[in-house]
């Protein structure tokens, strides 16, 4: 039996879900184990309820359907996800090419059904979701990152920097640090539009950069040239400065620029 959980803002849409999903249960057994009306809800009642099967709304306030997904995708055995969706012959077009299965709404019976019939649990960092994503121009506002054995969210707005340290990336904010095994590129990618890259193993958010620090070079006890000088970043919320390499300097300081 397929345990299902409805996400959706908007009550209406719920109640709409939870009628069809009756009208499917001669066809496919399933039992409604839970309502989310948003993002955040959603994934508390995924932790809570192991559904394995989500109905998602795109549309949310507080955190889009296609976010939410992704974070889904980074647990052990995340649930199918099947999208609820207004969006236009174009996104749709995207959806069907990475055969994520989604209903357009107004939502018929019918099709819910079929849906449901080729449910499949998505494998973990399901790469299909990134690949939307990107088709979409779509980027999270929330990391996840696994702690204890637990999957926090770091809203990105806090972050001040992500500078990779062997296989992970510590994930600094103005009060703790957090590591992910997501790739520094992959992240600079993403989020391009907020963060720079200051040298090979660190990106810093724009927001944080207060200025700059030119750092002298050393000479040995021969006069030889021991280091080179080069520029530091300093951040407006932390007393840490970050080394600019010299590649990366003519694009720091022009991102920085008002």
């Amino acid at each position: 039996m397929l345990k299902i959980l409805i996400v959706d803002d908007e009550p209406p849409a719920r109640a709409r879900l939870t009628q069809l999903l009756g009208d499917c249960a001669s066809k496919v057994p399933l039992a409604v184990v839970g309502e989310a009306d948003g993002g955040f809800r959603a994934l508390e009642a995924v932790d809570r309820a192991r559904p394995d099967v989500v109905l998602l709304d795109i549309h949310m306030p507080d955190m889009e359907g296609i976010e939410v997904a992704r974070h889904l995708a980074a647990r052990e055995a995340p649930p199918a996800v099947i999208f609820i969706t207004a969006f236009d012959e174009h996104a749709l077009q995207a959806f069907e090419v990475q055969a994520l299965d989604y209903l357009l709404k107004p939502v018929r019976s019918e099709r819910l059904a079929i849906a449901l019939g080729r449910v499949k649990r998505l494998s973990p960092h399901e790469p299909r979701l990134e690949e939307v994503a990107r088709s979409l121009g779509t980027a999270r506002t929330h990391l996840t990152v696994s702690e204890r054995g637990r999957m926090i969210l770091v809203p990105v707005d806090d972050i001040v920097f992500l500078r990779a340290e062997l296989k992970y990336v510590t994930i600094r904010t103005t009060t703790r640090e957090h590591l992910t095994e997501e790739s520094l590129t992959s992240l600079e990618t993403e989020f391009s539009d907020r963060f720079v890259r200051i040298h090979r193993n660190a990106l810093v958010a724009r927001r944080s950069i207060h200025g700059f620090q030119r750092v002298k070079g050393s000479a040995d006890a021969e006069g030889e040239i021991a280091s080179e000088g080069h520029w530091e970043v300093l951040l407006k919320e932390l007393p840490e400065k970050l080394p600019i390499s010299r590649r990366q300097w003519p694009t720091v300081k022009a991102a920085a620029r008002p």
